[in-house]
């Protein structure tokens, strides 16, 4: 991804920034091949691949594992650690071929089982995995699911237990091989392995079969190029070293360490004084003063992150899509964008992504252009509530841009609009996924794999991973599939479009911003490249002597 110093405030188009590397000046004979460098995160959620969709947590075992999958300059899938893979004709039969010579960090040979072992328990129903929702195309997996009993007479029922815990959709060929047969043709099945979600697992994962050892999870064993040093040491930092067994491409680092913060000021300060060498994101607050501050470590790529407000659907007040219509329409993207980001993100009137095929502008039409008068005629029409509340995680730099919304808001219709941190995204995605009162709440998406599908399974699906607002639409869950099982994909975009279209209709959540990658780093290191994925590419950073 391109990272030279941009000047222009837009987000830059992708056609421009795929495939250009920048870096600060430096002396390749300076470079310290055992230096190791400090990266800014958040306290992740979880560090169990089947378990994490938190980007800190998808950084910190991005540096652990190895994906089956990477991708080229045009996002087309390419073997990492596969060897081959191979499809069927009506791609719902695909070969895994893994490549010989990976071993795990504990000294365990990469084999198909651990891949079949791992996705085996991400699947099923009772482990309660947030990444279970990427298997379900997998033939077997509603067998692997709890059942679900009608309310009875005494109230719900407990749920019937899986008739199976492990997918039949798997099967072993032999120690490197392994087939996967799908429910439904997927002809973007092998896009979507460059997921974390479909990481192995080594034997030592497990107490017993399809049983987690309960202390793996703070020192993961993984088959990438770096090994855990020490545990994770929960709202400090997750330390990792270079791991000399890796046969895939070295990193031109030692180790790092992600330090984790709950201010994204106090980590721009660090960066500042050399104590921190890379925050991925600059703090709203400093975007204007970053250039003079760090000259050319300020830099800008390409980002895949959406930013949006989400309403818990299920609760009475905001089931009403007029409501939610009406809140969109109070708020101004675009003065937003220039009084707090200072034109360096851009105004989303879309759900999925520009740097995606099939993207299209102002698919939420009506809905996402501001219009004040409408905006209150239409809430108080809808009996909106007379106080709303927008939580947001405050360990990431969203606290200016979530007051502008809210006195935004408090001006345009009338109401009392508070605004609530959460220290930590982990505890703002724990309480939603628990259904506690948290009003109208901040998240944002970065795309698992480069596809529109990514941007619409997970988030709005009825069984999607990351759908923690409870929205349920039959039409669209059946495009959605119809997109996934079409033969060409030109036909998936168009059923892809289609979903989109119902997004806009019944608005669960409210597009805001497209970001960009506003990033910074100290003077010691060179060759910074934050990617599509928001990630810092870890085989391309030097810490110099």
């Amino acid at each position: 991804m391109q990272v030279r110093r941009l000047i222009a405030r837009t987000l830059v188009p992708l056609a421009i920034t795929a495939g250009l590397v920048g870096c600060n000046s430096g002396d390749s004979a300076k470079v310290d091949p055992t230096g190791v460098v400090s990266i800014q995160i958040a306290e992740p959620q979880h560090l169990l691949p089947s378990n994490t969709n938190d980007a800190s947590g998808i950084q910190v075992l991005s540096a652990l594992y190895a994906s089956l999958v990477g991708y080229d300059q045009s996002f087309k899938p390419v073997p990492d650690a596969a060897q081959s893979i191979e499809a069927s004709d009506d791609h719902r039969v695909w070969t895994i071929k893994l490549k010989d010579g990976y071993t795990f960090h504990n000294g365990e040979k990469v084999t198909a089982d651990n891949y079949i072992n791992a996705w085996n328990y991400a699947a099923y129903g009772p482990n309660a995995q947030n990444n279970g929702y990427f298997f379900s195309r997998i033939q077997g997996f509603g067998a692997t699911q709890l059942g679900t009993d009608p309310d009875g007479a005494d109230g719900p029922k407990k749920a019937d237990p899986p008739t199976a815990k492990t997918m039949s959709g798997l099967k072993k060929i032999d120690d490197l091989t392994f087939q996967v047969t799908l429910a439904e043709p997927f002809t973007e099945f092998e896009t979507v392995l460059g997921y974390s979600a479909f990481y192995p697992l080594p034997n030592a994962a497990f107490s017993s079969p399809g049983v987690i050892n309960e202390d793996f999870e703070a020192a993961p064993i993984g088959n990438g190029p770096f090994q855990m040093n020490g545990k994770w040491e929960h709202d400090a930092k997750v330390e990792v070293a270079k791991y000399d067994g890796f046969p895939g491409t070295k990193p031109k680092v030692g180790g790092v360490e992600f330090r984790i913060y709950l201010q994204p000021s106090a980590a721009y300060a660090d960066v500042l004084s050399d104590n921190l060498d890379v925050i991925p994101q600059i703090p709203t607050e400093s975007i204007v003063t970053a250039p003079d501050d760090l000259g050319d470590r300020f830099q800008r790529s390409s980002a895949s992150q959406f930013q949006f407000l989400a309403f818990p659907t299920f609760e009475e007040e905001f089931k009403n899509p007029d409501v939610r219509k009406a809140i969109s329409m109070a708020i101004d993207r675009d003065e937003i964008v220039r009084s707090v980001f200072k034109g360096s993100q851009q105004s989303a009137r879309s759900f999925v992504s520009p740097v995606v095929a099939g993207y299209r502008e102002n698919t939420c039409g009506e809905a996402c252009e501001f219009d004040p008068g409408k905006a209150k005629s239409l809430y108080q029409s809808a009996n909106g509530p007379n106080r709303l509340t927008l939580t947001y995680n405050s360990d990431g730099p969203h606290k200016d841009w979530i007051d502008a919304t809210c006195n935004q808001l408090n001006a345009n219709l009338g109401v009392e609009c508070v605004t609530v941190p959460e220290a930590k995204i982990a505890d703002l995605l724990t309480k939603v996924e628990e259904k506690k009162p948290v009003g109208i709440f901040r998240l944002g998406w970065t795309m698992d794999y480069p596809s529109m599908e990514s941007y619409l399974g997970p988030l709005y699906t009825t069984k999607g991973s990351s759908n923690y607002y409870g929205f349920s639409n039959a039409d669209f869950d059946r495009l959605v599939g119809e997109g996934a099982a079409a033969k060409t994909p030109e036909e998936s975009i168009v059923k892809y479009q289609e979903a989109e279209n119902i997004l806009a209709q019944q608005l669960p959540v409210i597009p805001l911003r497209f970001t960009q990658n506003n990033f910074g780093f100290s003077t010691r290191v060179q060759n910074v490249v934050v990617d599509l994925f928001s990630r810092i590419d870890l085989n391309q950073i030097e810490v110099l002597g």
